[in-house]
């Protein structure tokens, strides 16, 4: 990637990343072509004589339908110190634009400048070798971000201890199971202290213990003055971590700014694409069920704001492309602190039972009763349970809403409930 702006390079500066016009494009279908130094070198000197001979290789500066724009037009600047949510559906560029990021891949047009040591958490056990031991990688890792072995060792102790895979350290990574995989990955990117911090979806892999640990470490790590470009589909902890959020659609810029009118805008269509499903076995002898989309409230109408008193309905829409025996629909809701407030199931109605699973489009709808949830935002998560096949689809971050206090009605703010219940005083 080129640098053309002398400002990042201004010690006076306070920028860790500023992206312009980037944009890549792939051609569907086919890989990324990669070539040996031989090749470059050989393609190098050709390329003069083909411009002379008037036939120069336009293929990628020429609109063709076989080929798709991954990012486009996409303009930003991070701060140091920053955190960044980076939100988006699979396949909006959010991905890409890291890999664009940690000089994985380049860019088609565009550039982006890059201020400091780069730590990337792209997929689970980037720049592990499978062979060698997670004692090994460890110094594998810190010798590829430029480090010394005393500094490394100086360190290592801290890496073990937040992977808490100690009794594994010296066992090949190929044998690690991926939460194990993710957890030394997490660890060797944070704990090497790179100025800028890239983190993928990874975080989807640990438990909900490790994922809060990982969520204050990042948050350790921006306070020590670095940057964090977090991606996720987690909407409750992108707004916990993250005061600021891009949204990327069909990659571009779909918004940016403060963190919960952003996610608001995000999750504010009538509709959840299949595309935002995280978890997904929606097949096999067991029958296929597809989640298609989770609105709220009477005549299934997106509302992002409910009274404390009044009654509302989530609506969950679905598809049963073949019978699925004991299909149940289920609906968790968390509040902003990332903590469960209730599950709910059409399990609980054994009315219900026969007719969930039948084939065709369904609508599944319940009722939140008015006076019950404290005021404060709400995200509903969503899935698809049968016996023979467990989860058919499982989505994260459905909806976000919030409950807006009434007057008169007190909250601390730390319960997740708060029912209006009948008192009496003799």
């Amino acid at each position: 990637m080129r640098n053309p702006n002398s400002e990042l390079r201004n010690p006076m500066t306070d920028l860790a990343v500023r992206v312009e016009k980037l944009g890549k494009r792939y051609r569907i279908g086919q890989r990324e072509p990669y070539m040996t130094l031989r090749e470059t070198l050989g393609e190098a000197m050709r390329a003069p004589f083909r411009r002379l001979r008037g036939n120069p290789k336009s293929e990628l500066r020429t609109p063709n339908s076989g080929h798709i724009w991954a990012l486009k037009d996409v303009s930003f600047e991070v701060k140091r110190g920053q955190i960044l949510g980076i939100i988006g559906r699979n396949g909006s560029g959010k991905t890409t634009l890291l890999k664009i990021l940690s000089r994985v891949t380049e860019p088609t047009e565009g550039y982006a400048e890059i201020r400091g040591r780069v730590g990337s958490l792209l997929e689970v056990g980037t720049g592990f070798h499978p062979d060698l031991t997670g004692r090994e990688n460890i110094y594998l890792n810190g010798a590829i971000l430029g480090m010394k072995r005393v500094e490394i060792q100086r360190r290592f102790d801290d890496i073990v201890a937040f992977s808490e895979i100690e009794k594994f350290l010296d066992t090949p990574v190929k044998r690690y199971s991926s939460g194990m995989y993710m957890r030394l990955a997490f660890a060797v990117a944070a704990h090497f202290e790179p100025e800028i911090l890239l983190v993928d979806e990874v975080l989807a892999v640990g438990d909900a213990a490790f994922q809060q640990k990982c969520l204050g470490k990042m948050g350790d790590v921006a306070e020590q003055g670095r940057t964090v470009l977090f991606v996720s589909h987690n909407m409750t902890a992108v707004e916990r971590l993250c005061p600021e959020v891009m949204w990327l659609n069909s990659g571009m810029i779909g918004g940016q700014g403060d963190a919960r009118r952003v996610v608001s805008r995000y999750l504010g269509d009538n509709a959840v694409p299949l595309g935002e499903v995280i978890f997904d076995r929606a097949g096999g002898s067991g029958g296929v069920a597809l989640l298609r989309a989770c609105v709220m409230d009477e005549g299934l109408q997106v509302r992002l704001d409910v009274p404390y008193a009044r009654p509302f309905h989530i609506g969950v829409e679905y598809q049963v492309e073949s019978p699925v025996e004991g299909l149940r629909v289920g609906l968790r809701l968390y509040n902003d602190r990332n903590m469960a407030v209730f599950h709910t199931a059409t399990s609980d109605c054994p009315e219900l039972t026969s007719k969930v699973g039948t084939p065709g489009r369904h609508r599944a709808q319940v009722q939140i009763p008015g006076a019950w949830l404290a005021p404060g935002r709400y995200y509903a998560e969503l899935g698809l349970w049968s016996p023979k096949v467990g989860h058919h689809q499982h989505l994260l971050s459905a909806l976000a809403f919030d409950v807006i206090a009434d007057l008169g009605v007190d909250s601390t703010g730390e319960e997740a409930l708060r029912p209006k219940l009948d008192w009496s005083v003799t």
